[in-house]
């Protein structure tokens, strides 16, 4: 492995940029369609987008806050030795140069590293009976073929409940995979600025939101027949929603009229909250009609495309 950037002299504007010039081992899930969480479209508009970057929330910020903390925690437990890197590195293998990796700690005495992970009560499930969420395994076997490490482990804190630390030893088969799909979308999807398959994702539909912008009027595409199919599941989807959606919203009205006038209502596993709040919300008909100047200078015209279904 190559040293890429001492992490200790990065501000963070310049390791988000960084981030951008290759495939790290948090990417390595998503772009796999192993992570439930960001689809591989997130990851290539991460790469080709100057102004798309990730969003930092709570709980990523308690994850980094905490490292330190499991990182002393897999010390205590295994009476092994860590020591920190502060380094991105990158794959020395020719044509593989895109891979790099900012690695938690490496294991003294092994060849080995270790990945730190905290996990709320609510994802406790994802880590019983040995198991590893497929996500975080790919990313202990990209930092192997990034390091040439033979084993990494993976330690995790769920958060006031429990802590677990696992081993993954290295796969030839599983990395010789991982890096071939790393290298195809590299190759086919970044540096060819070819975005993947739509999936389903907010990525996707941002992504549409900002390529398609506009409609041209006089344009209609005849739509091949294998639409025909996926319109009539488009429709079935839809109905089912409906129904879905009506039965949720049965559910709940029956448990608001046990609930009366009580604020929480406790079942066997679950809790459920029904408080009361206050809110304001700006009357846009009545300033539009009392003080239409003044609705002139503050309105704002958006605009956008709608998606509708019918049979023709």
């Amino acid at each position: 492995m190559r040293k890429i950037a001492s992490t200790l002299e990065l501000s963070h504007d310049d390791w988000l940029k960084l981030r951008k010039t290759g495939i790290g081992g948090s990417d390595a899930g998503a772009i796999s369609g192993l992570n439930p969480y960001v689809s591989p479209m997130h990851v290539y508009l991460e790469k080709t987008s100057e102004y798309f970057e990730d969003e930092d929330n709570e709980a990523m910020r308690q994850g980094r806050d905490l490292e330190e903390y499991v990182a002393r925690r897999f010390v205590e437990e295994t009476g092994k030795r860590v020591m920190r890197r502060n380094c991105m590195f990158g794959s020395d293998e020719p044509g593989y140069e895109f891979m790099y990796a900012n690695i938690d700690r490496m294991v003294v005495g092994e060849n080995a590293g270790l990945e730190c992970k905290t996990a709320s009560t609510f994802s406790a499930n994802n880590w019983k009976e040995g198991k590893i969420p497929p996500h975080y395994l790919c990313q202990c076997y990209h930092y192997m073929a990034v390091t040439g490490a033979d084993a990494w482990y993976l330690a995790v804190v769920v958060l006031g409940k429990d802590f677990r630390y696992f081993k993954v030893e290295r796969d030839e088969g599983v990395i010789n995979n991982l890096k071939a799909i790393e290298y195809r979308f590299w190759h086919e999807n970044v540096l060819a600025l070819n975005p993947p398959d739509p999936d389903g994702s907010d990525a996707t539909e941002e992504y549409f939101r900002q390529r398609y912008k506009d409609s041209d009027p006089g344009k209609s595409v005849v739509l091949g027949s294998e639409y025909s199919e996926k319109l009539k599941r488009y429709e079935e989807i839809s109905e089912l929603m409906k129904k879905l959606d009506q039965e949720k919203k049965k559910i709940e009205e029956e448990t608001k009229a046990y609930m009366d006038t009580a604020e929480v209502g406790v079942a066997d596993g679950y809790l459920v909250s029904w408080k009361s709040y206050e809110s304001e919300r700006l009357d846009t008909k009545m300033l539009k009609a009392e003080k239409p100047e003044i609705y002139k200078d503050y309105a704002k015209t958006t605009s956008s495309r709608r998606f509708t279904v019918r049979v023709a």
